[in-house]
């Protein structure tokens, strides 16, 4: 029987978890794990009863980055081989990017290298107190070429290069100061933070959260030209004729959870 990479359950209502499940190794990924998650994320994208996913690590850490030994075999083959490879990391983060329903990660122990582009990937990152971080890449003579994209978004251009530069490991206040994780919670309230913040998720439509996703994957920051606003008064206007507009204005003069809302 193949090792179980990851586990996928129902954290609640509307809400999917994806455990990575290989704590004899950090939850290091590899080839495989790297397919499993972008086939898991492609399955609960497809499934219309999931709003949230959640991406978490079992056992002590989250996420060790790269599995060694999937690293030592990239070493020793083609370069054709390694684009291959380097390709479907991309396009599972991408995946992950861009997945249209919020996604959070539950972050406790180490995150280091890949694991830290896993979770900059997510939407929103809630740490525990004993969470550090390291982009550790430069020490094994790579870089952190695939994950760099999600890192400067996360905390900005030079904060990323000191972090991959120096390889410097920094706890869960660093992070949350640097933008890293949004929220830090004492490892024993690291569910309830999460789940507190699942709550906050469903209270909003889901077509209005796939809408603002789309949306801002379009902004950048700078100047608001007349391009940003039309694109910005079209959207408006279109989302605001909809069936989950009417019901949304509808249950708050009404005084009622929306219809979304989980009972």
């Amino acid at each position: 029987m193949s090792e179980s990479i990851l586990e996928i359950s129902q954290r609640g209502t509307g809400v999917a978890q994806i455990t990575m499940s290989r704590p004899d190794v950090f939850n290091a990924f590899d080839e495989a794990m790297i397919g499993e998650l972008d086939a898991a994320f492609d399955t609960l994208i497809a499934d219309d009863s999931v709003r949230i996913v959640v991406l978490a690590g079992a056992g002590k850490h989250f996420s060790a980055g790269a599995d060694l030994q999937w690293m030592r075999r990239a070493s020793e083959a083609s370069v054709e081989w390694n684009l291959e490879d380097a390709r479907r990391f991309a396009s599972m983060l991408g995946k992950i990017d861009s997945c249209p329903k919020p996604t959070v990660a539950r972050i406790q122990g180490a995150a280091l290298g890949g694991g830290v582009g896993l979770l900059c990937a997510c939407d929103i990152a809630i740490a525990a107190d004993n969470a550090s971080f390291a982009i550790s890449e430069a020490r094994f003579g790579i870089l952190p070429a695939v994950i760099g994209p999600y890192l400067v978004n996360a905390v900005g251009r030079r904060h990323a290069r000191r972090l991959a530069l120096t390889m410097a490991r920094i706890g869960s206040s660093e992070a949350l100061a640097l933008g890293l994780v949004h929220q830090v919670a004492n490892l024993d309230e690291l569910d309830a933070a999460v789940d507190a913040t699942l709550d906050e998720l469903l209270a909003g439509g889901p077509r209005a959260q796939r809408e603002i996703k789309a949306l801002f994957a379009q902004l950048e920051v700078g100047p608001v030209t007349d391009e940003v606003r039309e694109l910005t008064a079209q959207i408006i206007s279109r989302v605001r004729g909809s069936d989950e507009a009417r019901e949304g204005f509808a249950a708050f003069l009404d005084k009622r959870p929306a219809n979304w809302v989980p009972e």
